[in-house]
């Protein structure tokens, strides 16, 4: 026993109990000024950022601006970030403090001694926790990212899809009158005798194929706007958003030297997995560290003693269980080549898929290029050849429909190249080289990550 001044000790226990706080690691630090900067630009004071009014002149920034604010999927990655930062707190901190309680009873009460014990994890285990929990926290922060870069591409692929939709609308709608032009065409021959009903005929049914037509794709502009909606955040209650006038495409220069490499510094799906490497490490050195004992300490005071008398207590852990330090040890090795393997596999597929889509995007240059510069163009003449051929009675009907059909074909094949080369580059700017949106709510880069720039 040890005497002490009984209202000292009482006041220095009551001092304890009152609450502590820990000192932060550097990494903990780090991620708060991270969150604090991305809750400035998503979620000032707890609340959402005033959201851009949309109408029929508005860029398509402003309305990816107003999809990655009102996403919901983005908030929720946001706000699984935020939640992985406090864990870090958690992670680095001691374990509460034990109030503890004893008593001698003979034929009375002979002592009353009220206690604290406080645990102490062993030399390092938690800045190693900390650590763990940082990484993990990354790797969120990176997921949050890729939702957000998931979010502008489902948005641009919408855009892209009513764009074109409309597009393909538009030049049906102009076949067809030309259509009902050729039908009067044939019907006033018919009509002095120079062609038979057949050719008024065959009029009739390209029209009724292309009225058909028309209807199919005006049918199909209702999913392909509810996407977009859907896209922007909007629930179904909300009014449908007004569709911009003007057609704005991906710029993206896929000769730029060194592309594919900066992308690998900047893919956030790549970073995440890093970051998982990273956690895989740290766990690894926790696991290494479940050799050393933890500590425990406590002081007990005597209160019905005077002087006050003091009870100190010490322990520690014994962790003599090999078998199973050895498997926390091996199983954490298997994490971190297991999170290696997977972040090569992830690098494998991003060269993959930005090969496949470089060569999809030279594809559909091309086929824009030779239907823009050629065939459209001679398919156009061909066509007004084969119009005054049949009015002047020297070819058939037949081969004046080939000649419409065949721009028809030309024209909608040209819209089809347009989409996918558009539908191209969203992917690779967004989904493979992380090129962020103007207005995108994310930490901003450094080094040779500016090199990426919207």
């Amino acid at each position: 026993m040890i005497h002490f001044n009984k209202p000292s000790a009482l006041a220095a226990m009551a001092v304890l109990l009152a609450g502590c706080a820990g000192t932060p690691t550097p990494g903990e630090a780090k991620a708060r000024r991270s969150a604090q900067t991305v809750t400035q630009a998503f979620r000032p004071s707890g609340a959402a950022l005033k959201l851009p009014e949309l109408s029929a002149d508005s860029s398509l920034g402003e309305y990816l601006r107003l999809a990655m604010l009102k996403q919901p999927r983005v908030a929720a990655a946001y706000y699984d970030w935020l939640a992985t930062v406090e864990t870090i707190t958690v992670s680095r901190s001691l374990p509460d403090p034990q109030l503890t309680f004893q008593a001698d009873i003979a034929s009375a009460v002979t002592s009353v001694m009220p206690g604290l014990m406080q645990a102490f994890p062993g030399p390092g285990k938690r800045e190693t926790r900390a650590g763990v929990a940082t990484a993990a926290s990354r790797a969120k922060y990176f997921a949050f990212e890729s939702v957000v870069l998931q979010t502008a591409f489902a948005v641009k692929h919408a855009y892209y899809d009513l764009w074109f939709l409309n597009e393909k609308i538009r030049i049906n709608r102009e076949t067809l009158a030309l259509l009902s032009d050729l039908e009067r065409a044939a019907r006033a021959k018919n009509e002095v005798g120079t062609v038979t009903l057949q050719d008024i005929y065959r009029a009739q049914i390209e029209q009724a194929r292309l009225e058909t037509g028309i209807a199919n794709l005006e049918d199909f502009r209702a999913p392909l706007q509810a996407r977009f909606k859907a896209a922007l955040g909007l629930t179904a209650v909300e009014p449908d958003p007004p569709f911009p006038v003007r057609l704005e495409s991906t710029p993206l220069d896929l000769d730029a030297e060194g592309l594919l490499a900066v992308g690998f510094d900047v893919n956030p799906r790549l970073k995440a997995l890093e970051a998982e490497v990273r956690v895989a490490r740290a766990a690894l050195g926790l696991a290494l560290k479940a050799k050393l004992p933890d500590y425990s300490a406590g002081l007990m005071l005597n209160t019905r003693s005077t002087p006050l008398m003091a009870r100190p207590k010490a322990g520690v852990t014994l962790p003599v269980w090999r078998d199973k330090i050895a498997a926390e040890i091996a199983g954490a090795r298997a994490a971190k080549d297991a999170a290696a393997a997977r972040l090569t596999a992830g690098q494998i597929d991003l060269a993959l898929d930005f090969a496949e889509q470089s060569y999809q995007f030279r594809e559909a240059s091309r086929n824009l290029l030779l239907l823009q510069s050629q065939l459209i163009p001679k398919a156009r003449q061909s066509l007004e050849v084969a119009r005054s051929g049949y009015l002047a009675g020297r070819i058939d009907f037949f081969n004046l429909i080939d000649a419409e059909r065949t721009l028809l074909d030309f024209q909608l094949t040209e819209v089809g190249e347009r989409t996918r080369r558009e539908q191209v580059l969203t992917r690779i700017s967004l989904q493979i080289l992380g090129v962020r949106p103007a207005s995108a709510p994310l930490l901003p880069r450094t080094g040779s990550e500016t090199f990426l720039k919207p």
